[in-house]
């Protein structure tokens, strides 16, 4: 068997990816260096670090990966099947590790712009129409967030039923909603219109302020209570 004189192996070891991310902290990495630990090895002819080079120039960004589908993975031949789900996984990972912090540190929100600037990330690229509930105190502080998993809100009454009753549950002396386009326009459907006429209708009942339902397209939003829709 040869050895590949390219490996990662053959190299002085304070020049590794791994050894450096060990001697010096992960955000002592670049980004090929970061993608070549998770890749772990290359394939014929390539380090994993020419091969995290490779992917990065084709893609550019972590952010248009998660978006790439199979056949566009094609174009790096040998890299297989889970290579890419261990990189599609990590950038998940990164995407949920945003969410979590949210919710721990119970951030403050006072505009749209607030909210979008915090779950913007997490959103814009879900291939499904998601809705998604905050639920905030009398401080505007978010204290619990709900996602209606893959929800559509062509169906107006059972969600906004599900919404109240977390609500309630929870104590919650306002809420906001979000929901995303796959499409990446955040202008509002019909549909959405009269699920948020729906929403504003039952907080009022319910005396749970709806403060805005925003709609997050890709690097775009849209703001009902800025719009003064409703």
């Amino acid at each position: 068997m040869s050895s590949n004189l390219s490996s990662i192996n053959h190299w002085p070891k304070e020049d590794r990816p791994r050894e450096k991310l060990l001697r010096d902290g992960e955000q002592a990495l670049n980004n090929s260096e970061l993608l070549a630990i998770l890749l772990r090895t290359g394939v014929k002819g390539q380090s994993a670090l020419d091969l995290a080079r490779k992917i990065l120039a084709e893609f550019k960004t972590f952010r248009q990966m998660s978006r790439a589908d199979v056949k566009q993975w094609e174009v790096f031949k040998g890299l297989g099947a889970a290579k890419i789900a261990q990189i599609k996984s990590a950038i998940e990972i990164g995407r949920r590790f945003a969410g979590d912090q949210t919710k721990e540190e119970k951030l403050s929100v006072d505009s749209a712009e607030d909210v979008v600037r915090i779950f913007m990330p997490q959103m814009r690229d879900l291939k499904k129409e998601t809705v998604k509930i905050l639920a905030l105190d009398s401080r505007n502080h978010i204290t619990f967030i709900k996602n209606v998993e893959e929800g559509t809100v062509n169906y107006c009454a059972p969600i906004v039923r599900e919404i109240f009753e977390m609500a309630l549950q929870k104590g919650a002396v306002s809420l906001i909603c979000l929901h995303n386009h796959p499409s990446g326009n955040p202008a509002p459907s019909e549909d959405d219109k009269r699920f948020t006429e729906q929403l504003y209708a039952a907080g009022k009942i319910l005396q749970i302020n709806v403060l805005d339902h925003i709609i997050i397209g890709d690097n775009r939003y849209y703001s009902f209570a800025d719009e003064m829709v409703i």
